[in-house]
C-alpha cells in the first residue's frame, strides 16, 4: 500500500531526488518549512521507506565504464527454478546495472556497463552466456543517450 503524501511530503522528494546532499536548512527553505519540521518530516520518508538510500551518480565515462548496452534475454524454459537461478547468478556481475523480467518477446532486459564493445563482448561469451538458465542473448547498442533520469515522477 502507497504511504500517503501531502503536498509538501511531494516537494521534499521532488527536490532531494534532484540533489541527495542538499543541506536540511536548504531543503526547508525550497520547501516553505522551517528546519526542524522538514527534517522530521524527511526522516519520516526515510523510516518509512518512502526514500530508501541515497547515492552518488557517477559519470561512467570518468571511471573508464563508458559503453551501455541492452541484453535481450531468453531463458531455456520459464520455470520458477530457471527464474530464481538466473537471478541468483545475474546478481554477482556488477556489470549488470539493471535487470528487469519481461513479458514478451524475451524473458529478461538488462543494462550493462562496460569500458568498451570489447569488454561487453568478453562478458557476454565468458559469464552471460555461460549462465544454464540463458537459451540465447541479443545485445542493443544505443548510439546516444537523449534522456536519463533517475526521478521518479511524484504525483
Amino acid at each position: 500500500m502507497p504511504f500517503l503524501l501531502d503536498r509538501i511530503d511531494r516537494r521534499i522528494l521532488s527536490v532531494l531526488q534532484r540533489d541527495g546532499r542538499i543541506s536540511n536548512v536548504e531543503l526547508a527553505k525550497k520547501v516553505g518549512l522551517s528546519p526542524s519540521p522538514c527534517l522530521r518530516r524527511v526522516r519520516l520518508l526515510e523510516e518509512a521507506g518512502v526514500i530508501d538510500r541515497y547515492i552518488a551518480v557517477v559519470n561512467p565515462a570518468k571511471v573508464g565504464a563508458s559503453l551501455t548496452v541492452f541484453a535481450r534475454v531468453w531463458f531455456t524454459t520459464q520455470d520458477a527454478q530457471v527464474t530464481l537461478q538466473f537471478g541468483e547468478a545475474i546478481r554477482r556481475f556488477p556489470e549488470v546495472t539493471e535487470c528487469y523480467l519481461t513479458t514478451g518477446e524475451c524473458d529478461a532486459i538488462l543494462r550493462v556497463v562496460t569500458a568498451d564493445l570489447h569488454s561487453y563482448w568478453r562478458f557476454q561469451a565468458d559469464h552471460l552466456t555461460r549462465i544454464p538458465s540463458v537459451l540465447s542473448v541479443k545485445t542493443d547498442v544505443p548510439m546516444e543517450t537523449l534522456k536519463q533520469s533517475f526521478e521518479i515522477p511524484i504525483a
